[in-house]
């Protein structure tokens, strides 16, 4: 689909999304990427729910953000 993937560091925003995920003719998507299994419980402790509200507030501006634990459910969420 020649899109691409940028890894994020963030300065001063703790709980922000790891990865963007853009492709041509598509909205962006930010990626929370948890360990295999992980993303069915999540929030699960502390900083999980930082990382939760953090979503919160990037989504109540209009962007995606979607939290998967494999490539598998990157996949899904893309629609492939």
């Amino acid at each position: 689909m020649g899109g691409e993937v940028r890894k994020v560091q963030w300065i001063g925003r703790n709980g922000a999304p790891d990865r963007l995920v853009m492709l041509p003719a598509r909205p962006q998507i930010w990626f929370e990427l948890k360990a295999p299994g992980k993303a069915a419980t999540f929030p699960a402790n502390a900083h999980e729910r930082v990382q939760h509200r953090e979503h919160e507030r990037m989504r109540a501006m209009g962007q995606r953000v979607e939290v998967v634990d494999s490539y598998a459910g990157v996949d899904k969420v893309l629609g492939w």
